[in-house]
């Protein structure tokens, strides 16, 4: 178990993927002052079930991502910075909120990756694309391209897909739990095929 800085939101960060962050807040600002002489420069995310993120008081999940500082940009008022998702943790104990939120963590096992999953991997692309180009062509705003590249390593394109799907929180959230990279492809093609019925397909 470790004790390590916390920054609670309002959406899942899964491993592999970018996290752009404006920090503004006292409490964050003295968090990021703490962790950057450190390297690399860390801190875990998790998803507020409840409550919100500005002033505390939010009900938090036990399982989130830690996330590594890459880049900040400190000309502006607040600082901008851009974080990775890097490995899955388990929240065992909240600390006391004093000066920022912390919390006693284990790492979680990484799902190892199988070559007999490759046809599934395959089927999740063909489907996560295929329903962000109907997002597309619905005219809805995308976060993610529908011709996005993917990590060459097939385990963090795996997550990066259940990450650019269009789902809502509570669903990348039991993403996020997935123990195998088996149930996590499958999972995503449900909920994507779920999704699909959206657009008549």
């Amino acid at each position: 178990m470790t004790a390590i800085p916390m920054f609670p939101l309002g959406s899942v960060l899964l491993p592999h993927m970018p996290l752009p962050l404006r920090v503004f807040e006292p409490r964050y600002l003295a968090m990021l002052r703490d962790i950057l002489p450190d390297e690399p420069a860390e801190f875990g995310v998790t998803l507020i079930e409840r409550g919100q993120e500005v002033g505390g008081g939010d009900v938090r999940t036990d399982i989130g991502t830690v996330a590594q500082v890459g880049s900040l940009d400190t000309s502006g008022e607040a600082i901008l910075l851009i974080a990775q998702g890097v490995r899955r943790i388990r929240v065992d104990r909240w600390l006391e909120d004093a000066p920022y939120p912390r919390a006693e963590v284990t790492d979680l096992e990484e799902p190892a990756w199988s070559d007999d999953l490759a046809p599934l991997l395959a089927r999740a692309d063909l489907l996560v694309r295929r329903v962000l180009k109907l997002a597309e062509e619905a005219g809805e705003e995308l976060r993610w391209p529908p011709d996005i590249v993917l990590d060459d390593d097939p385990a963090a394109a795996a997550w990066q897909l259940a990450a650019i799907a269009p789902f809502g929180p509570l669903d990348q959230l039991d993403l996020l739990r997935s123990p195998s990279i088996e149930r996590l492809l499958s999972r995503t093609i449900d909920l994507v095929e779920d999704a699909e019925t959206l657009y008549g397909v």
